[in-house]
């Protein structure tokens, strides 16, 4: 289904998943999507894992964890907001939801112990690479569950290679698969600590070189977590499966967040062709810090035209004849402005009929003012429920070519 506007999309879903690379504005995106259904009268929470915590400070908390916490309506009336609905949110713990899942699956008491006071498990749990993928899935799956919310919006992880995060249950599921497990069960009793003469010299050498860097202790630790794990994989595994078919549910949809530059419009081309590779659901774009031209229609359309053609001296010369040479700091601002705003529409423009062909594409302008309290997030609610070009009305909300301040500048 291709969706005319934010605001159906927001009513009907009870998933939005928000991908994109850092620092394009995604955190404050998806906490104004949670904000905006909240606005429509639903019950709705946004997940994050954002590292600066400007999501606790947009909603006017002091501090945002794994524990769902309510944005409590009388900040939004000390911030001049009516919101009808209820809006929540958390900050994912990637340790914290790994300890639950391990519990959940342990076959025994002694084993979840084991398994959380092991150190390898304690590195591996909250460092290795993969693990907030995986465990922001496992969140997602943990609060729809639950049943308590109308719509989840999860901010997922900011990636190097677009959509990991989609196959990181595959990928975990893998790592403690059955033939690893293998290795360090039965032939771990059988066999020397120090020879591993089951896995051949190659091994061997292997073996040697950790136990020379870290000591052999680290190897015991290792062997001790497969041992505890025995049992757990199949557990693992169905979970994983069962997050993948809630990401393909009619009610799940994905947003890719991106700003009109070159290479941030690149990777959000390439986040919207992996997810049509996945036969996921990806219903819009949301474009942030878009340069607003000062003209509207055909005016803008000619303007551009003739800078593209022309060349900004040659328009800038020629208003200068006219107006003369007082006004070359206004016009020359003026006309810096329009590239900027022409350079962008351009760009969207290949957008709309390229990568994001048949899904939304919305547009945020770039604010003259930092978004980082509920009266920001209320502007950039405003225009996701606006038209989809998101054209600034209010005269001190409008954009500023002198300002970088724009929706969400997060990591």
């Amino acid at each position: 289904m291709s969706y005319a506007d934010l605001e159906t999309l927001l009513r009907e879903k009870k998933i939005i998943l928000c991908c994109g690379s850092g620092g394009v504005g995604k955190t404050t995106t998806s906490a104004s999507l949670a904000m905006a259904a909240a606005f429509l009268g639903r019950k709705a929470v946004v997940c994050t894992i954002d590292p600066a915590r400007r999501l606790a400070n947009s909603l006017g908390l002091e501090e945002l964890d794994s524990e769902v916490v309510r944005v409590d309506p009388a900040r939004f009336a000390a911030a001049g907001v009516e919101v009808p609905g209820e809006m929540y949110a958390l900050m994912l713990d990637t340790k914290g939801t790994f300890d639950r899942l391990i519990g959940r699956y342990a076959k025994t008491e002694e084993a979840r112990t084991k398994i959380l006071a092991n150190r390898f498990y304690q590195q591996m749990s909250g460092t290795v690479v993969g693990s907030s993928d995986f465990m922001a899935m496992e969140k997602l799956y943990e609060l729809f569950e639950s049943g308590e919310f109308d719509l989840i919006v999860l901010d997922t992880p900011p990636t190097k290679h677009a959509i990991d995060f989609l196959e990181a249950p595959k990928r975990m599921t893998e790592a403690f698969d059955e033939s690893t497990l293998e290795i360090f069960l039965k032939p771990w009793a059988e066999t020397s600590k120090r020879s591993f003469g089951f896995l051949g010299r190659a091994l061997n050498r292997v073996i040697r070189k950790v136990d020379s860097v870290l000591g052999l202790k680290f190897v015991e630790d290792l062997a001790e977590f497969f041992r505890a794990f025995e049992g757990m994989y199949e557990g693992f595994r169905g979970r994983a499966q069962r997050v993948d078919l809630l990401l393909r549910e009619e009610f799940t949809a994905f947003l890719v967040v991106t700003s009109p530059q070159p290479l941030p419009l690149s990777e959000a081309s390439y986040f919207c062709d992996r997810l049509r590779e996945f036969k996921l659901p990806l219903e819009a774009v949301i474009v942030n810090r878009v340069n607003q031209s000062s003209l509207t229609g055909a005016p803008a359309d000619a303007l551009a035209e003739r800078l593209e053609k022309e060349g900004a001296r040659a328009l800038l010369d020629e208003a200068l004849s006219v107006g003369g040479g007082e006004l070359e700091p206004t016009l020359r601002a003026f006309i810096d402005q329009e590239l900027l705003a022409a350079g962008d529409r351009t760009r969207i423009a290949k957008l709309r009929i390229g990568a994001a062909k048949d899904s939304l594409v919305h547009e945020i302008p770039r604010f003259n003012r930092d978004v980082h309290d509920l009266a920001g997030l209320k502007l950039v609610v405003d225009h996701l429920l606006g038209s989809p070009g998101g054209t600034a009305t209010p005269e001190d909300d409008s954009p500023s070519p002198e300002s970088p301040a724009g929706p969400g500048e997060d990591a």
